[in-house]
């Protein structure tokens, strides 16, 4: 199989990610021109069992994957990603009992909870209207950020590290 694309939205790279394409493939994208004399090695290069990914493909697969591995609401049972999102809103815990129909709002205090578990925000002393202003904030950068005891943000770099959350 050899697939031939111009796709390059993070959509298109978790869905081929899923489809279990991982080998017996080329993978080339159409903005490098493909000569009609390299389409015959390839696909024999993919009868033979051998795989090619374009190395600008091969970046983006990463790039993708990296985001999504380090995606925060990958961390929160659905419910929990429904309270993180309206939180971010601005939405009360009234308020968001009401939208999701239940009739007291301790039920959203303790999903609350839950997040600031997952999310790590419950690690140093916070109280709740910092921690709830921390998750609003992850929920919207979309990415897990850590807060030291100096209240400076740190986000995980390309390497995987806790690096100073810059100001761009």
């Amino acid at each position: 199989m050899v697939f031939y694309s111009i796709q390059d939205d993070d959509a298109y790279y978790r869905d081929f990610r899923r489809s279990g394409v991982i080998s017996h493939y080329a993978y080339v994208r159409k903005s490098n021109y493909l000569l009609p004399q390299m389409i015959l090695p390839l696909l024999k290069d993919v009868v033979s069992g051998r795989s090619f990914i374009d190395p600008e493909i091969e970046t983006r697969l990463q790039e993708v994957r990296v985001k999504d591995e380090n995606d925060p609401m990958s961390l929160l049972e659905p419910n929990e990603q429904v309270v993180a999102r309206l939180l971010a809103q601005g939405l009360t815990n009234e308020q968001i009992a009401a939208r999701m129909g239940f009739r007291d709002k301790r039920t959203i205090s303790r999903t609350n909870g839950q997040i600031y578990t997952a999310w790590g925000l419950n690690v140093n002393y916070t109280d709740d209207k910092i921690a709830r202003t921390r998750a609003a904030i992850i929920v919207r950068a979309g990415r897990l950020i850590y807060w030291n005891e100096q209240g400076i943000a740190h986000v995980l770099d390309e390497r995987g590290e806790w690096v100073e959350l810059g100001d761009g």
